[in-house]
Order: structure tokens, then sequence, then C-alpha cells
């Protein structure tokens, strides 16, 4: 593929075929050839030209997108060496800091091995970014924007001097938002505002080029919607051209006109204008359901399904590769439908039990700022500063809310990695990590609590040592520290055993399906696990490693932040089903279906139980297991609005309207009622004005968040008993009706 330009191409690779090591070398681990006779030229066009190319890599978990924006930027060995060139990069147009590749072409990779600080994490443990003292390391994010993140800086280089200009700064940290952050260490940061300050420090560097590798993973909806006009605005100015990356389902800016797609072994499927690609994507996944064609192995179906949604100012639109009407006459969603089946089935069914975690008014100070619990809530005995919330065994939560709301400040709550949990008034299961006198009870030790939660989150990949092995990994969900001896019995090394055969297809980097042979055979060799370290992994087999270390001990509590980020369709719904069901069940193509484990009496991991409580956080609603129902929104930080709690009357990722719900203030706060008459008359304004809900009457006129509805809203579709209880306190309220 060539692009016609004026100048030479910022890259070009003519017939080159690439490997991790040199194909002669003699090695254990296997070293297929990545993307063979590969042809792709980057344009240098600037703003002054109106056909400009914006690239967007596209593939399912380990279809090799990171390894391709790594060949981009010089890495991987070329056969023949002459194959990628770099001619742009050579002209008088480029000046002679960035004539090497290495620094023309940034990177910013979003994985556990990209933290702000360099390397994978500024600190030693979890708890180190809520400490008050300060190390000489902890910078800030202006010093780390500007590079200043060095005790003892070399000397400024010949012709470096003043790349940063203060208005160039400025800018950068205007359009992402960045202003009220820069005075903070950037340990404090939650995880999408790394993002956007990796990001930053990017532009800054004024690169010809900027790799971004999924650069909305993690990101709430708002902060997509605001960020992909900002990367808009970049790529139409071309400083720097950007290249992107994208899993099937994400949603593509509408700005993005060329794409590559991969396929399952490291190849491109695909490949040219954004168009010309989707049909015929669309015309391969038509040809297979009709039976014209067979499906390759190499590209599912299954991971196309949701490809091709646009990212539009107004939100997300259209329905991929389907035309209307399309989407309704083929059971496209069947898989999505039968996991929720499978996970929600018992969700109605699930014996509450007594108290696991207990906020009584939590508020979480940094000096005069209040970083959680902003607010007042109601409760029986009047309102209550704080955030009070109560997780009881056998719920299934989903916490939500914006990028620096105070989500992942709660999860260090619950798992006891925050200083302030011992003078918060926290219980967790049922004791103080204070001594409480007169109450006859020990505290909660941090051991205990760390014993009884199974935690995944991006804090806890950050840590995990990248010298484990995957078999290790697994085991230390029974060990006190990463780095500690787990204390296995019989039982648990039947577990790993059982989980590793399970998840093989997706931990083991070697793995070559064979016909005869079953991932669930017991006589499996599983010597991989020992071979194959958790830091050589790929990003996506890092997350499903550090889910299953979180679900297979059966913890009282398992926490779950953002743990199904960065896996395509299929392996996400592959771990949401083994965590509801275990070895029990399994796909059969679309189906879910007894697997031969269940069949054979030999299950040894079984999924969530009665006994266990469920805390999820996620931006995406298909990243949400389909067994939660209760939720609670966190507002924006410093809004002084309290957090809202409900029930979703079902799963979230097969009802867009739940989730729309959910984020739409206005839709959420059918939530906000008025009082007119009497009775509470819905605010919703996609609702017509005729329908009535009945709300609370609570002190002051303050509404509930989460009213019933006495004429059903289509938009909400929210249905209570009469009388409800209160979410939140758990208190009965009162309920007027219109008189007809």
């Amino acid at each position: 593929m060539r692009i016609p330009n004026r100048s030479p191409p910022i890259l070009r690779i003519a017939n080159g075929s690439f490997y991790r090591r040199h194909p002669n070398t003699h090695t254990t681990h296997p070293n297929p050839p990545l993307f063979t006779d590969l042809n792709l030229e980057l344009s240098s066009a600037t703003a002054a030209d109106k056909n400009k190319n914006h690239w967007c890599i596209v593939g399912p978990s380990l279809s090799g997108k990171t390894t391709l924006l790594q060949v981009l930027r010089g890495q991987h060995l070329a056969i023949p060496p002459t194959a990628r060139t770099y001619p742009y990069l050579s002209t008088e147009a480029v000046p002679p800091r960035l004539r090497s590749a290495n620094r023309a072409i940034q990177y910013v990779g979003f994985d556990g091995d990209g933290g702000l600080g360099g390397g994978h994490t500024t600190s030693a443990y979890l708890a180190a970014r809520y400490e008050s003292r300060r190390e000489n390391t902890d910078f800030s994010l202006r010093d780390y924007l500007i590079g200043n993140t060095e005790l003892n800086p070399l000397d400024t280089l010949p012709g470096e001097e003043n790349l940063m200009p203060p208005e160039l700064v400025e800018r950068v940290v205007k359009d992402l938002r960045l202003e009220p952050l820069l005075d903070l260490p950037v340990a404090f940061l939650s995880n999408g505002q790394g993002r956007r300050a990796r990001i930053a420090r990017a532009l800054l560097a004024t690169p010809e080029v900027l790799l971004l590798d999924e650069p909305f993973m993690g990101l709430d909806p708002p902060t997509v919607a605001g960020l992909s006009p900002v990367l808009e605005g970049i790529a139409g100015r071309a400083s720097p051209r950007l290249v992107s990356s994208a899993r099937p389902q994400d949603p593509l800016p509408e700005w993005i006109t060329h794409l590559v797609y991969l396929r399952g072994d490291c190849q491109v499927g695909s490949m040219g204008p954004k168009e010309e690609v989707l049909e015929g994507l669309r015309t391969y996944v038509r040809g297979v359901w009709k039976g014209g064609l067979k499906e390759d192995e190499r590209l599912p179906v299954h991971s196309l399904v949701e490809m091709g949604k646009v990212l539009t100012a107004r939100g997300v639109e259209g329905d991929g590769l389907f035309l209307a009407g399309e989407k309704d006459s083929h059971a496209v969603e069947s898989a999505s439908s039968s996991a929720a089946e499978a996970s929600s089935s018992t969700a109605g069914e699930t014996a509450v039990g007594e108290p696991l975690i207990e906020m009584d008014g939590c508020q979480v100070r940094y000096g005069n700022k209040i970083a959680l619990g902003n607010w007042s809530q109601e409760t029986p005995s009047g309102p209550k500063d704080g955030l009070i919330w109560t997780v009881r065994r056998g719920e299934r939560w989903g916490v939500f809310g914006p990028n620096g709301s105070g989500k992942t400040t709660v999860v260090s709550l619950l798992c006891s990695d925050h200083p302030q949990t011992y003078s918060l008034p926290i219980k967790l299961f049922g004791r103080s990590r204070l001594p409480e006198p007169g109450s006859g009870q020990r505290p909660v030790t941090f051991w205990d609590i760390q014993s009884r939660i199974g935690h995944s989150s991006p804090e806890v990949h950050q840590h995990m040592p990248r010298g484990l092995t995957v078999r290790q990994v697994l085991e230390n969900a029974w060990a006190d520290t990463f780095k500690g001896i787990p204390v296995l019995d019989d039982e648990a090394r039947g577990k790993v055993e059982a989980t590793l055969r399970w998840f093989t297809p997706e931990l083991n980097p070697g793995y070559q399906k064979a016909p005869s042979s079953s991932v669930t055979d017991d006589e499996g060799d599983l010597s991989w696990s020992d071979n194959y370290l958790f830091g050589g992994l790929s990003f996506s087999a890092q997350r499903i490693a550090l889910l299953l270390r979180a679900v297979i001990k059966n913890a009282d509590v398992v926490v779950l932040d953002e743990a199904f980020s960065g896996m395509d369709d299929a392996v996400r719904d592959k771990c949401m089903l083994f965590l509801a069901k275990g070895e029990e069940k399994t796909y059969s193509g679309e189906r879910i279906v007894d697997s031969e484990v269940a069949k054979a009496g030999r299950v040894r991991v079984r999924g969530l139980s009665e006994r266990q409580a469920l805390i999820c956080i996620s931006h995406i609603k298909e990243e949400v297991p389909d067994c939660v129902r209760e939720w609670i929104c966190l507002p924006e930080a410093n809004e002084g609005l309290p957090a809202r709690f409900g029930r979703f009357d079902g799963p979230l990722r097969t009802d867009e309207k739940r989730w729309r719900a959910l984020w739409d203030r206005a839709v959420a706060m059918g939530a906000r009622v008025d009082r007119f008459g009497g009775v509470m008359r819905c605010m919703c304004r996609l609702s017509p004005p005729a329908l009535y809900l009945a709300g609370p009457l609570f002190a002051g006129g303050t509404p509930h968040e989460s009213p019933a509805v006495v004429s059903r809203c289509p938009v909400n579709a929210i249905e209570v008993s009469d009388p409800p209880c209160c979410p939140s306190t758990h208190s009965r309220m009162r309920w007027e009706r219109k008189r007809r």
C-alpha cells in the first residue's frame, strides 16, 4: 500500500517480516515470524495537506497490536534488514534531535509496565500513594511533564535548549484538563488522570509520530468523549501524526481514516481505507453466517460482530458491521445473552447475609481537601456527612463514577491499603481496625483482611513482580504478600492446576491447538506455566492471570477494579463465565453448555457462591458481570453532590438504557424529581410529562436518588415493590400516588 505524497514517508516497510529473535537462534520458546511480507507507509503529510491518513490498528487479544506498534518504532528484527526505513527523518525538515526513530516516534502504552515513573511503579507497596510522607522521588505532575524527574540530571545537550516553550505546556495541559492536578505528586493521580498525563508528556516531546496503544482503555464515558476531540485536533494539525490501536469491540473515533485489522496469529488480515476494510469484514461475516464461507480460525467471527461502531461528539453510534435490520435478523448477541442468562440466573435468588463491609460516614481528607465523601447522606437519624455504604454477603455491587471520583480510594479502604482506614468509621467482617473498648473483640488485622479478599486492579498489576512464573501468580492468592511463600494444600494445588488447564490457550504464549488434545485433560502438560514469566505475557494475558488470582481462592469478597480491560470480547466472555460458573460451563460456539469436566464429575473450581460478595468497577458496560444488581455512582470530585445508589433490574451489558441512565445525570436523576401537588413528578427529559414517580419525603425536599415508578417511565424502566426499601439507608419511606 503506497500513499502518494510530495515528501518521503516517515516510515516505509517493503516486504518485511519481523522476529522477536533471530530466526536462526536456538531457543525453547517459539519464535514465529511476525507480519510476514508486510507493506506499509506512514505519510509525512502536514496540516496543510487535505488528504491526511489517520491510522488505527485493530485486533483481538494476542493478535499483536502492541507488537506492530513496536515494529513501527524500530523494535524487533526486520528480515531483510533494509525492509524498514525512515526516509523523512533524514531530510532537512526534521530537527537533528529527531533523526532517530526512537526519538521521532513516541510510544504511549497503558499496560502494567507503563507507570508514570517510567518503570513498573514508583512505590514499594500499595499503601504508599496514600501516605503523607513524601520521598525525594515523589515528583509533582508539573515536574513529570517537563521531564524534571531525576535527582541529579545530566547537563542539557546541545540543540535541546528550550524544547518546551511555556505556551506549548499551557496548551497541552489545558487540552487534557490537567490544570488542577499540576502540583499533585504523580502517585496521587487516578488511573484515568495518569493516562492523560502520559499522553501530555509524549506531546510535549514534540515527536513526529505518536503511537497510542488503546488510549481510551479505562476512561469513563465523559472523559472519552472529551479526549477524542483533543486527539482529533492533534491529528488534524499533524503535530504529531497519530497512530492508535483498539480492540474490535471498541468504538472507532470518526476521524480515523485507515485501518489495519490483525488476525489472531500476528498477521495482517486486512488493511486500507476504513470503509473498505469494514466492508470486506462485513462481507466475510455475512458469508460465514449464510454458510457460503468457511470460518477462518485465525479470523473468528465472534471477534468481529461488535466492530465498527463510531465514537462521535454525540456519543457511540451505529451497529458496527451491521446494516439496518441485520442485527435483529441474526442472533449475534446469543453468546452475550447466554452469558447473561448463565451468570445472572441466580442473581435475584442469591441470599443476602451479614454485613461484610460497613462504612458509616467515611470522609477521606488530605489537609483541607476532601477526596472522598464531600457530601451528606440521609439516615434514619438525620443527615450524616460522608459515604454510608454496606456490602452484605451474597450481594453483587457495581461501583461507577468519573475518573478521579474516588473509586480506587474506596477499594483501598475496603482492602485496608489506605492508612486512614484505621481512623474512619469502617468495619470489615464485623470488626474495626482498632480495638473497641467493651466489645470484647480483637481488631481485624491486615493479614485477616488480605486472606478474605480477592483483589485485581491496575495497582495490583503495577506491583505484581514480573519475575514470577504464571503458576506462581495464581499460587500467590494463598500468600500474604506479592513475594510471599504461598501456603497450599491439596485442594489449592488442584484448583491451580485446573485453572491453568482451563486457560491454557489464553495464558500459554506458545499454545498451538491440536485436534486430539483438550485443555481440560488431567494429563495435559502444564510445564509451560513454570517456564513463562508474568512479565513476558501479553497485556491481556497478564490481566487474565490477575483476575484468576483474585477469584481462584473463593474469598469472602472479590474486588474487580477494571479487571476485564484489555481483553477482547471472546476472552472477556470466557472469563465472565468462569467467574460465574467456574469449570461447570463452557462455550460451544455461541451457546453455553455443560463442560466435559462437569459431566465427568471432576469440577475443582466453582463460580461465585452465595457466601461471597462481588464488587466490580468499570467504565464499560460490557465489562460489568451480568450478576451485578446493586450499584453506587460516585460524583465528580468536589461537586458536593451525594453518591447515588440504585438497583438494576437485569444485566447491564444487554441494555443500553440502563447504562445511559447511570451516566447521564439528567436521566439518572430520574432520580432528580420535583414536588408537584404533593407528589413527585418525573424530571427525566426523555419521558412524557404525564408520568409520575413516587418518592420519599426527605427533610428539606431533597429527593432520593432512585425513585419508584408509579407509572412506568420508559427511560428509567424501574419497578419496585410498594412500599420499597431505601437502598442507601434501608429505612422505610412514605409514598403518595397521584389521583387520576
